[in-house]
């Protein structure tokens, strides 16, 4: 018994430091955005956005998936970890390389010439990846994610000062690059003096098949979620101003703030996690179903909320210069409940030994996603907005159809633990709404709390209502000492 009371302990601890510092090290990154964001200009975020989609598409190939092998192999010895090193010191040469060369030609393509300097210099951020993944995964491996949540803490905080520093002596588009260049070094070399990672590279991949096997299927997967995800960008900057690509790409960063910035710390935690389970398809299949309820409580009335009061939001957040996106959040909020779900589902399957089943949710993400931005493309940046609302109801679908027979996990079931969240928040959105019609015109200052503090009064009597026992659990969950029944039912 001693045994389970210590993993659920150590999941307990993981969640607390990932997730508990997260926090902390987001809201120093949004301070310093917000900051940044009133003194540069929509431009200089859609020449950025630009970039991005090359790194991100590149990044695909920087050994990730290695990293997860390591994590979900029960035994790594240490020859094993040499050989992953040395396959991410040669794949991320290498697209630091391929980047730095095919700069001009993307900048052409892109019809910025500005773009190729840029390309050049984030070349460097690749260089320092193979010394964030592997410690990343080690750390993991044990559930020791103290070391990571505390490096990540301090990148934010010197991504943060490099941020205001540049803006403030006029650097324009350059902040965002020095910034993320800041944020990746300070995490490199953090966690490789945390890990104690003092081991030579290995260049001889013999016996390391299944390695590669599993990291192979983890790549593709990568490859197709990032087609998905940065096919907007890639598909708008064709057909849109770099104004408006500034105005898109700030409001799927406003939209996709929890889904993109708290939800994979968790999956982090709920990777290994899983992994060591795995000998237990119940209690893992209860851990998920859990999983779901809690974040669904908070994903919902966030996203819901952010629908309504969108206005508001931005105005008092980004500033009046940036309310042209407004529509494009009130649209974009409304789906991203279903993207916070999908993306659950991939440590899931990847724990249990069905990374193939990644594999076709993203493929299927990436084909229905990318056609909705063409066609969306061709009505503005709005059409952006509504093709998420087309296709990724589609894509969460076929994500749970593709996982549920592997996973032997019951659809009815999962509806039982998304529900609570889901009514609770219509029903608080309708209430904001109709307070928002009722209620005389406010001070912009002052209409946004009143409107929060409705929704959560809502929100939170509909839930003790209708889901009583499901608002104990969130509460139980913040505040007990011990997640008891996330530790598998034999005791490992």
């Amino acid at each position: 018994m001693s045994e389970t009371l210590s993993f659920g302990e150590r999941v307990r601890k993981a969640l607390i430091w990932r997730s508990g510092t997260q926090i902390l090290a987001q809201l120093i990154s949004w301070g310093s955005t917000l900051a940044v964001i009133r003194i540069l200009d929509p431009s200089d975020y859609g020449l950025f956005a630009m970039t991005q989609v090359v790194l991100v598409f590149l990044s695909f190939l920087n050994g990730y998936g290695l990293a997860s092998s390591i994590i979900q192999n029960e035994e790594v010895d240490p020859h094993r970890l040499r050989q992953a090193f040395g396959a991410l010191l040669l794949l991320n040469g290498g697209l630091a390389a391929s980047q730095f060369l095919l700069a001009p030609w993307i900048a052409e393509f892109y019809g910025q010439p500005i773009i190729a300097d840029l390309l050049r210099v984030q070349a460097l951020i690749f260089l320092a990846t193979p010394f964030i993944v592997l410690p990343e995964a080690v750390l993991a491996r044990e559930l020791e994610f103290k070391k990571t949540a505390l490096i990540n803490l301090l990148s934010a905080v010197v991504g943060a000062i490099v941020a205001l520093g540049c803006a403030l002596s006029g650097l324009g588009v350059w902040t965002l690059v020095y910034a993320a260049l800041a944020i990746f070094w300070t995490q490199g070399i953090g966690l490789f003096l945390s890990a104690r990672m003092f081991i030579w590279p290995s260049f001889n991949f013999r016996g390391s098949k299944d390695m590669f096997t599993f990291g192979g299927t983890i790549l593709l997967a990568h490859v197709l979620w990032t087609v998905q995800s940065q096919s907007d960008i890639f598909i708008g900057s064709q057909t849109l101003t770099t104004y408006e690509l500034g105005l898109y790409a700030e409001a799927l960063f406003l939209t996709t703030i929890l889904a993109a910035k708290f939800i994979p710390p968790l999956n982090e935690v709920a990777f290994p996690a899983y992994s060591r389970m795995q000998s237990d398809p119940h209690a893992v299949r209860r851990a998920f179903l859990k999983a779901v309820r809690i974040i669904m409580m908070v994903a919902c009335p966030f996203y819901l909320g952010m629908a309504v009061t969108a206005q508001e939001l931005v105005h008092v957040v980004l500033g009046e210069k940036w309310l042209p996106m407004v529509p494009i959040v009130s649209v974009m909020a409304l789906v991203m409940p279903l993207m916070t779900l999908q993306i659950l589902f991939a440590p899931l399957n990847n724990a249990m030994g069905h990374p193939e089943i990644s594999l076709r949710t993203t493929f299927v993400g990436a084909v229905v996603m990318s056609f909705g931005f063409w066609v969306g493309s061709q009505f503005g940046v709005m059409g952006l907005a509504y093709a998420w609302v087309g296709g990724f109801p589609l894509v969460t679908i076929a994500t749970i159809l593709l996982s549920k027979r592997q996973l032997q996990l019951p659809i009815l079931e999962l509806v039982q633990s998304i529900w609570p969240g889901l009514i609770a928040a219509v029903i608080m959105a309708c209430a904001v709404l109709f307070a928002k019609a009722v209620l005389p015109p406010l001070p912009v200052l002052a209409s946004l709390p009143i409107y929060v503090l409705l929704g959560a009064c809502v929100y939170a009597g509909i839930l003790y209502g209708l889901a009583k026992p499901a608002l104990i659990e969130l509460f139980q969950l913040a505040f007990r000492r011990k997640l008891n029944d996330l530790a598998p039912s034999d005791g490992r």
